[in-house]
């Protein structure tokens, strides 16, 4: 029954996620669910899970589970068993100072060498402007499960391990002769621990012993059924550049001035099982018939401004303390309790696509993304985009960290890319499915992340460059670094990060309709961010406003002079990040009755003079503010895009000759590319409406991952669904969930666009409910042989909108509280009260 009423969804938002039943009945949204369902013939028992044939061999094989703030990947081993602890806070440093007094006197160098046209001079000279590299994303450590040697004579064709993405529950199951073993993993988020179950068929035969181990300095203690183990951080992290033969671990540092962490186990058992401690440092478990470990972890961290030294956080006493606070409850009490509050969120939206693939229990997930090219299933596109929600529900939560550029999962002390939030793509594209997919409080961890990246953000803006406001570059931390990166300029000169987060903001409020956040939280994002807009604009000598110097993220041209180049003005980027932001601010005063600011008046002023977008003399978007030689067209960054998705300033109606140019940039530039870019990249094709093309970016994908040859690859999948870029990054995995709500619903303020890229021969018949649109709507839609038959629409305000629908549209107002329901022709046939 719980697979089969997953698909009964709950399509709520806020107080509507209790309204399922009323007085015994049925509410408006169940029976459109059922009669959805009954009408199309769905398979309701397929189910959402990741299943593998075996135990994990590397780190993307193993299954992640988290609560937005811990985390921890099951590897899944029958005679030992790892588990990575992960908690958002482990990081290196300590908060430092973002200024560089030296880069007001660079700055004007290299827009002179700019304004001479001397572009590689200009380069080399901007690498001046840089700064010091982040701080380093760590790990916990692993609490490891030993058990006894007769484990290991496991019958292989009895194991099993998945995940259910329905319940965000692991688990592994196997026998040993006539025994079987089982193991249950979940995170809860609202007793914020690890919990894990482990039991016997057999009374009596269930022994194993645990411990924890770390590659950060640290030291464990047993005392009872606990372990607790205490650690720190290093306060400053490892040289970027640090030979991998070298072993880090090896590398001295001092315990007392980085971040202090801890975590603790305990251990309940059956009665007639039993718990002792081995060594001082281990617990043991004898002849059990199960056994409940509760996990949790914490640090000192108490923001980006205080330093670890002066924390009054006590992580040992806060975990010790958490875990005293579970003790009253069952493992089915911390079970219900997670589901409870999983479910809530996740359940919002339910997505099938036809046929009935994927009900072959015994074909694992790597086996169905091997064989997608052949048999194209559409229902590893269904579980591939829950994924992408499972995966924020699980690493960003109120409260927490923002999701990093591994979300919450890491098993290094020196990740890729230091596992920072990366904000010239990464960083946002992990929260560009967190409004359509209806999962809107994964999204505040960026808001509070903006909010302290805009206080150190003041100072480098007014030391660096002289400006008000606040800036934030390509790379940041857990310290809400704002300064650049080191480096070349190619990457790490870039002081548009902050103005590309602030456009979450506006779409924030455009979703939700929220105009108390927009008060209070969107609108100072947007105010500061504008400030420093307006000053970093200069006028250029063909009279327009420019930003100089600038550069289109990580992309190098060829300079007139046929040198290689980063630097120059105005490029297509930057220009379409003022312009969203500057409509934005524009709009959000209109909201708040602010729009005779004197502020606002400069940014109308601004707008009429910003640079228009222009093309390549082969018709595509120039990448640019001159038609530089491009020595890499199939660059993986798509930046000179931006003002058709994820921004609005491009649109197929109000500027037809630029969406052309787009069309012909993505033909140029290619469909290879990391996950990320593919992504992208099928999010720019459905923004054009052309489902052919989103589709093939979205099926190109669907490529095994050999973790031990990244090399050969290029974007893809890892047998844990991991996106590839390689090597793992998680913003694939939001930006393909992204994607997918965008080939099915579109949407501004006033429009509403049904089943805009719908690949109708790849996709016939299907169904999504519980997608959101622009203006508080939330939308089902059912679909037969690539048609359109019935969709709902329901609002918790008055809004009027534009459906469109191939070409189609009608004018339709929406009562706050109603579920509206439509035909095919546009035609509302029913209105039910909610």
């Amino acid at each position: 029954m719980a697979e089969k009423s997953s698909f009964f969804v709950h399509f709520t938002f806020l107080l509507l996620i209790t309204i399922t039943c009323c007085q015994g009945g049925r509410s408006p949204l169940r029976r459109w669910s059922e009669r959805t369902l009954m009408e199309d013939g769905h398979d309701l028992s397929r189910p959402l899970k990741l299943t593998f044939g075996g135990p994990s061999r590397n780190w993307t094989d193993a299954i992640p589970i988290g609560n937005g703030r811990l985390g921890a990947t099951i590897w899944g081993g029958v005679s030992s068993e790892t588990l990575n602890i992960n908690e958002d806070t482990i990081w290196t440093g300590v908060p430092a100072d973002y200024t560089n007094p030296n880069a007001p006197e660079a700055l004007s160098q290299v827009r002179n060498l700019v304004d001479e046209r001397k572009y590689a001079e200009a380069t080399s000279e901007a690498v001046k402007l840089s700064g010091h590299p982040s701080d380093v994303y760590q790990i916990v450590g692993d609490l490891n499960l030993q058990f006894d040697s007769s484990h290991r004579k496991y019958t292989q064709d009895s194991y099993r391990r998945e995940l259910d993405l329905e319940t965000a529950l692991a688990k592994v199951s196997y026998s040993v002769g006539s025994v079987e073993f089982s193991r249950e993993f979940f995170a809860s988020h609202p007793d914020q621990v690890i919990v894990v179950k482990i039991s016997a068929s057999k009374p009596g035969t269930l022994s194993f012993k645990a411990s924890f181990d770390s590659d950060l300095h640290h030291h464990s203690e047993t005392k009872g059924n606990q372990i607790l183990m205490q650690g720190s951080c290093r306060p400053k992290r490892l040289p970027v550049n640090l030979s991998k033969s070298i072993n880090a671990t090896n590398i001295p540092y001092d315990d007392h001035k980085g971040l202090q962490f801890a975590a603790v186990l305990e251990v309940r058992v059956s009665s007639g099982g039993s718990v002792s401690s081995l060594g001082g440092k281990k617990l043991s478990v004898d002849k059990a018939d199960w056994a409940v470990l509760v996990l949790t972890a914490a640090s000192n961290f108490d923001g980006p401004f205080t330093m670890p030294v002066d924390s009054k956080r006590d992580p040992s006493k806060e975990c010790v303390d958490r875990i005293s606070s579970v003790q009253k409850y069952s493992y089915s009490d911390l079970y219900g309790r997670h589901l409870g509050d999983y479910q809530k969120l996740f359940n919002r939206v339910s997505l099938q696509l036809s046929g009935s693939g994927g009900n072959n229990k015994t074909v694992s997930t790597a086996e169905r993304v091997r064989s997608f090219r052949k048999d194209e299933d559409p229902s590893l596109v269904e579980l591939l985009f829950q994924y992408g929600r499972y995966l924020l529900i699980s690493s960003s939560r109120p409260g927490t960290q923002v999701a990093n550029l591994q979300g919450i999962w890491n098993r290094d002390i020196q990740p890729p890319w230091d596992g920072a939030p990366h904000l010239n793509i990464n960083l946002q594209m992990n929260y560009w499915h967190s409004l359509p997919a209806n999962i809107r409080e994964c999204q505040e961890p960026l808001f509070d992340y903006m909010s302290a990246l805009a206080i150190n953000g003041r100072k480098t803006a007014q030391v660096n460059y002289g400006a008000s406001g606040w800036v934030a570059h390509q790379v940041s931390d857990i310290w809400a670094k704002t300064s650049p990166d080191r480096g070349e300029a190619v990457w790490a000169l870039w002081p548009m990060g902050g103005a590309w987060l602030c456009t979450h903001a506006w779409e924030h409020y455009t979703y939700t309709m929220d105009k108390e956040f927009l008060k209070k939280k969107g609108y100072p994002l947007l105010e500061g961010c504008t400030s420093f807009l307006l000053d970093w604009l200069i006028k250029g000598k063909d009279g327009y406003l420019q930003t100089n110097p600038s550069t289109s993220p990580e992309h190098m041209f060829t300079a007139p002079d046929g040198k290689p180049a980063s630097v120059s003005y105005s490029s297509t980027m930057d220009i379409a990040i003022v312009k969203e932001v500057f409509s934005a601010i524009v709009s959000a005063s209109e909201v708040l009755g602010k729009t005779n600011e004197t502020l606002i008046g400069k940014v109308i002023a601004a707008q009429a003079n910003l640079p228009p977008t222009r093309l390549s003399k082969d018709g595509s978007i120039m990448e640019w503010a001159e038609d530089f030689e491009d020595p890499e067209v199939h660059h993986r960054h798509v930046s000179h895009l931006f003002g058709l998705f994820p921004g609005h300033s491009i649109t197929l109606e109000k500027s037809p000759e630029l969406a052309k140019a787009v069309e012909v940039s993505l033909k140029k530039r290619g469909e290879e590319g990391p996950g990320w870019s593919t992504t992208w990249k099928a999010a720019l094709w459905a923004r054009l409406h052309n489902s052919e093309h989103a589709y093939r970016l979205v099926t190109h994908i669907f490529d095994l991952v050999d973790p031990l040859n990244e090399r050969n690859y290029e974007g893809g999948l890892y047998t844990n669904l991991f996106t590839a870029h390689p090597p793992f990054q998680i913003d694939a995995n939001f930006g393909f969930s992204a994607a997918v709500a965008e080939m099915l619903v579109q949407s501004t303020t006033k429009d509403l666009y049904l089943l805009p890229a719908l690949p109708a021969d790849k996709w016939p018949n299907g169904y999504v409910k519980g997608l959101r649109a622009r203006g508080g709507v939330t939308v089902n839609i059912r679909w037969m042989e690539g048609n359109l038959v019935e969709f709902g629409l329901w609002s918790e305000q008055s809004v009027s909108t534009r459906i469109v629908y191939r070409g189609n549209s009608v004018a339709s107002t929406l009562s706050p509280g109603k579920l509206f329901t439509f035909d095919k022709d546009l035609r509302c046939i029913r209105t039910e009260n909610l």
